[in-house]
């Protein structure tokens, strides 16, 4: 299983896990409120009851118990009506409402949704209407869950955030440990080589060898600054992206084989922007070398430089086997390869260099299984003054 994969499972994993853990907590919240909402209206029945026997009391009835039940609420709101729906009496309710008939009458409705009234029938054919609605402590156990559920998203979002945190400062760590140390081993041969490079002129050997394997020396020396770059802020320069592109293209061009059709487009007129030559060079190669592969050697290559005015973009197209939709953004993750050797860090290290360096954004554009792929890149235009 890919590294990519593995991630992913783990990922909803815990997705899964977070899900069923606030489900869990949202039932038993609302088990909570349903059995706080059945022992308010069981008091509600108690004081209807107290309510009958005090309308119903005679100078031998004790009244004492019935009395103390209805003064004793003193968090339910509750409305008391005659069976004409007028108000007799109410409890935990401004009376700002209960001296306003509409207002009393709103009140009443918005209590009846809460909770059904009870009828109070204290003579044969005589009825009062007790309407009552949720205490002060119930609603708040209502909006209780949301509360917990944003406080558990605000958490999750701060231990992510310290994740992704602590992994990209151990992955850059990684990036910079790497490339200084590659840049450094590949350091060693290469000044030898150049030693010898001047031995080969000295002993008159053919010019035209020379010329090869000084441009191959040269591509060494361009590959040990591209690394040494790595980790560290890199120094941006004003240049024309169409001529470095080119550059890289042309090299490219020379050493791949003829079943290989290559092909260029670009604006007539220089388009000038921030870069660092070395590390775009490098994300053109990396591109190409991908798309290559793709092909598995033999195929289209497009590569094309547009100019809008306010962005600049490459798109780098092939013929090869394409990629499927649900993993356009996984080929820039580190470790995820299609190959049986890699080591799945070329693109990764390519949307590195656009992103991070460049202020860019890679994507894949489009692609089609067995038809072929294009990736784009977008710069920022930077306008120059002649």
């Amino acid at each position: 299983m890919l590294f990519s994969d593995r991630k992913n499972l783990t990922r909803w994993i815990l997705i899964s896990a977070s899900f069923i853990i606030i489900s869990l907590i949202l039932w038993n919240t609302y088990t909570f409120f349903q059995i706080f909402k059945n022992e308010e209206r069981i008091k509600m029945e108690h004081w209807a009851e107290a309510q009958k026997t005090l309308l119903n009391a005679d100078a031998k009835t004790e009244i004492e118990l019935p009395y103390k039940i209805i003064t004793h609420n003193k968090t339910i709101p509750l409305i008391l009506t005659n069976q004409n729906n007028l108000v007799i009496s109410s409890s935990n309710i401004d009376e700002k409402i209960i001296s306003d008939k509409e207002l009393a009458a709103e009140y009443i409705l918005k209590l009846k949704k809460e909770n059904e009234p009870i009828v109070i029938e204290y003579v044969p054919g005589k009825f009062q209407y007790v309407y009552f609605g949720n205490s002060s402590l119930l609603n708040k156990l209502k909006y209780y869950p949301i509360a917990l559920v944003l406080i558990i998203v605000l958490f999750g979002a701060l231990v992510y955030n310290f994740y992704k945190s602590t992994k990209m400062a151990t992955q850059n760590k990684l990036w910079a440990g790497m490339a200084k140390e590659t840049a450094h081993q590949i350091g060693t041969p290469l000044s030898s080589l150049i030693g010898w490079l001047e031995i080969m002129k000295a002993d008159h050997v053919d010019p035209t060898t020379i010329s090869e394997i000084e441009k191959d020396i040269n591509r060494l020396q361009t590959i040990t600054d591209r690394f040494s770059k790595i980790g560290s802020k890199p120094v941006l320069e004003f240049r024309d992206i169409i001529t470095e592109t080119q550059e890289s293209y042309h090299y490219l061009q020379s050493r791949f084989s003829k079943q290989v059709v290559f092909s260029f487009e670009a604006p007539k007129t220089p388009i000038i922007m921030a870069l660092n030559p070395a590390l775009h060079s490098w994300t053109i190669e990396n591109l190409v070398k991908n798309a290559i592969d793709a092909m598995k050697g033999r195929g289209k290559l497009a590569v094309v430089i547009e100019e809008d005015g306010k962005q600049i973009k490459i798109k780098i197209s092939d013929s090869g086997m394409g990629i499927a939709r649900n993993q356009f953004k996984n080929i820039f993750e580190p470790g995820f390869t299609t190959k049986k050797r890699g080591w799945g860090l070329g693109l990764s290290l390519t949307k590195r260099i656009v992103e991070e360096y460049h202020k860019g954004s890679i994507k894949v554009l489009s692609s089609e299984i067995n038809k072929g792929t294009t990736i784009q890149i977008s710069y920022k235009r930077e306008l120059i003054n002649a």
